[in-house]
């Protein structure tokens, strides 16, 4: 039952029965320096200006400093309702909450304290399109409720839950970006996030998404989250007690996280496949692969009208990042 502070904010709430979500890993902020955002945006050039003759990468790192408004810029003109960012320090987080305006706002912690240190797998949502309900976190470890890093993992890991209304429908999304050395991690990871999905669309009756960097791909050798959260592999072990808690008997029992590129319309999913492209020429493609996605759940509320895989390339050579950012328009 919602308390009548939930209950308010839902009455309240804009009349929305379509978004787009979107996911993009911005690649941390590896090459910081103390540029402002305002001279960032000073220095952008003249937009009548030929960029062939402004070549100043060829696929090469650039500073957060220079990717962060073209970033922004690229999520404002997409139009989305909810982005799901991984690998953002607290710079970029900030960076981003300045560029988008008043009417976005984000949840989400630093995953090496709980606070600010570290990466963060913030949520970013568009005030006027969808309400906040509440979030929490959670560490992909074996110690889920305190900062902490899962043994032979490069990094701390975290899944960030939130419960969103759109006036017509609830809907809870968990956004999370999975370790890049430990497949043990990866696959423990895949199944807490399932677990929580499954416990979330029991409590709330309404649909479940996952979005984020699996450093996982769907085929392959490296592929057992993907696996995992889409029901083809069986689930890894995890803390008992965090399990018990999230236990729902056997209340949707074959609740499994459904690929929404193989959920839209063939004619409305994109012909780009890979998701990261590593910092390479754009002749180059011998890194990319696809490990970056959004799962909606298999208990449905949701229909996936199109699915894509946007450049991250611009005329002038220039990477947003080394991955491309996804995005999928949902009706309810």
């Amino acid at each position: 039952m919602l308390s009548l502070a939930a209950y308010l904010l839902v009455i309240t709430s804009p009349l929305v029965s379509a978004l787009r979500i979107g996911t993009w890993n911005m690649r941390y902020d590896s090459q910081s320096n103390d540029i402002t955002v305002q001279e960032s945006i000073d220095s952008l050039v003249d937009p009548l200006q030929n960029f062939t003759d402004l070549s100043i990468s060829n696929g090469a790192e650039q500073p957060w400093s220079t990717r962060r408004v073209r970033i922004a810029e690229h999520v404002l003109n997409e139009g989305a309702s909810i982005l799901s960012i991984q690998e953002a320090l607290v710079r970029q987080v900030n960076d981003l909450v300045e560029l988008l305006g008043d009417e976005w706002s984000y949840v989400g912690v630093g995953r090496d304290d709980g606070i600010a240190s570290g990466e963060f797998s913030a949520i970013f949502h568009k005030t006027t399109d969808v309400t906040l309900l509440w979030n929490d976190t959670f560490w992909l470890s074996n110690t889920p409720l305190e900062p902490s890093k899962y043994p032979g993992a490069g990094s701390y890991r975290i899944a960030n839950v939130a419960r969103f209304t759109t006036g017509c429908k609830t809907f809870t999304l968990i956004n999370t970006h999975l370790d890049d050395i430990s497949d043990d991690q990866r696959q423990l990871g895949a199944s807490m996030i399932l677990t929580r999905g499954k416990y979330e669309a029991v409590q709330s009756n309404g649909p479940v998404f996952v979005t984020g960097d699996f450093n996982s791909p769907s085929i392959g050798d490296d592929s057992a989250a993907y696996g995992i959260i889409t029901g083809s592999h069986d689930l890894f072990a995890m803390n008992a007690t965090w399990a018990a808690k999230y236990d729902i008997c056997h209340k949707l029992s074959d609740f499994v996280m459904e690929d929404l590129r193989g959920q839209a319309p063939r004619r409305m999913v994109s012909k780009n496949y890979a998701t990261y492209s590593g910092w390479t020429s754009p002749s180059d493609s011998s890194k990319w692969t696809r490990i970056d996605f959004v799962f909606g759940g298999s208990n449905g509320g949701w229909t996936a009208n199109s699915y894509k895989v946007d450049s991250a390339l611009s005329d002038d050579g220039l990477l947003m990042s080394d991955h491309r950012p996804t995005f999928v328009d949902i009706s309810f």
